[in-house]
């Protein structure tokens, strides 16, 4: 499918190709994924922050965080929402602001009330320009959305590694100062948005004002997919809080937690861009499914394993089928929307990140606690078989689907 005759012309005035073919306005997307990403050192050290300096128990400490976390999944709804009414632009200017904001007030916040308003503000803000920056990347052309989204996902995961190193350094002075570093961040992530970031919106989508809703229900293969999405993310997301417990219980330390852990964010940097070549001329529905099965693979290799290299092998593992998944998550629902919903449907793919991101942590310790690491391992193992096997049956629908796209008629099967 391709959308450059769609573009707003105010995007398509901004002189496009510099690096890597790909025009200015995906390398300031980067600069606010990196940005963004960089100085988000609040989340990592929320909970250390609410027990230490807020005194509050453990369990209220996880229920602000689990606050947050379920405002990330109104805000990727919200997002997509906004991208599709008031433009990519003015919705990532917003999200990013309205963090500022919600940040600063979590920080200085003293009551219970002024903690909970400011922890759902900031759940609502902080996600919101993923769906709008991805719909952004949507509306450019096909054969530019993989290069595109890889190195928006790269420029991410480079900033999250920046983070979680300079954190730690930065907590012993004071967790204040986490909170101003991440609203400064959020600041200049805006400020890049303003000076260099264009609207991309199609130029109709504003009189057609259709609504996601019907659309979304006739849309079975959408709803598949964004069902196969939640069980990925689900059996994902559930290894970064079993890992650590299976490594304690395996006699391991913190430092060796940690070390083994930074094995995932060197290969993402690493091997991000090489993948993106890689794969990009690869069956996208196939990269997938195998993607999926390497995941599943790794976190079952996780549970049963005994020592430092058992666990760095498991990481490294379902590391490969993450960067897999990374690579052609994006453009796959791009093909997926409609013109006139892009940014929502692209917010309904964002958000089947949070949902996994609720119940995988929720459901791998339960199942780890309650049947032990070697059940825990086979489910890790048949899910992603699973996984494998309904991301492979869907694959002819999926090539109807993007063939379709580029024929006359809206159609949506």
């Amino acid at each position: 499918m391709t959308t450059s005759s769609t573009i707003n012309p105010a995007a398509t005035a901004i002189p496009s190709q510099p690096r890597l073919g790909l025009p200015k306005l995906v390398w300031a997307l980067a600069a606010t994924h990196f940005v963004g990403r960089a100085g988000g050192v609040v989340r990592s050290f929320l909970v250390l922050y609410l027990t230490q300096a807020q005194h509050l128990s453990p369990a209220t400490a996880g229920a602000v965080v689990a606050a947050v976390g379920l405002g990330d999944i109104g805000s990727q709804l919200l997002g997509g929402w906004l991208g599709d009414r008031i433009g990519r632009r003015n919705t990532m200017l917003v999200g990013f602001v309205g963090a500022a904001v919600a940040l600063a007030a979590l920080g200085s916040a003293d009551s219970m009330p002024e903690i909970w308003a400011a922890a759902v503000g900031v759940g609502l803000t902080i996600e919101l320009f993923r769906p709008a920056g991805s719909a952004a990347v949507a509306d450019l052309p096909a054969q530019q959305r993989i290069r595109a989204f890889g190195l928006l996902y790269w420029a991410a995961n480079l900033g999250f590694s920046v983070a979680t190193v300079t954190a730690g350094i930065l907590a012993k002075y004071g967790y204040g100062l986490l909170f101003w570093i991440n609203v400064v961040a959020s600041l200049a992530a805006a400020l890049i948005v303003w000076r260099l970031v264009p609207e991309t919106r199609p130029a109709g989508s504003m009189r057609t004002r259709q609504a996601l809703l019907p659309v979304l229900l006739r849309d079975r293969l959408m709803i598949a997919m964004m069902a196969i999405h939640v069980g990925y993310f689900t059996l994902f997301l559930q290894t970064f809080t079993t890992l650590p417990l299976l490594m304690t219980a395996d006699g391991l330390g913190p430092a060796t937690y940690g070390a083994v852990l930074a094995l995932n964010g060197i290969a993402i940097v690493v091997l991000q861009p090489l993948a993106v070549r890689l794969l990009a001329g690869r069956n996208a529905y196939a990269v997938s499914a195998v993607s999926m099965l390497l995941v599943g693979v790794g976190a079952a290799l996780g549970a049963i394993s005994h020592g430092t290299a058992g666990f760095a092998g498991s990481v490294v593992i379902w590391t490969l089928g993450q960067i897999g998944i990374a690579v052609r998550f994006g453009d796959t629902f791009a093909d997926l929307a409609p013109a006139e919903l892009r940014g929502r449907y692209m917010g309904l793919a964002s958000t089947t990140w949070s949902i996994g991101a609720v119940i995988g942590p929720l459901a791998g310790t339960a199942l780890l606690d309650l049947a032990g690491p070697t059940v825990l391992g086979s489910v890790c193992a048949i899910g992603g078989i699973a996984l494998f096997a309904a991301q492979r049956a869907l694959a002819p629908a999926l090539r109807r689907r993007t063939a379709a796209q580029d024929e006359p008629g809206p159609s949506v099967r």
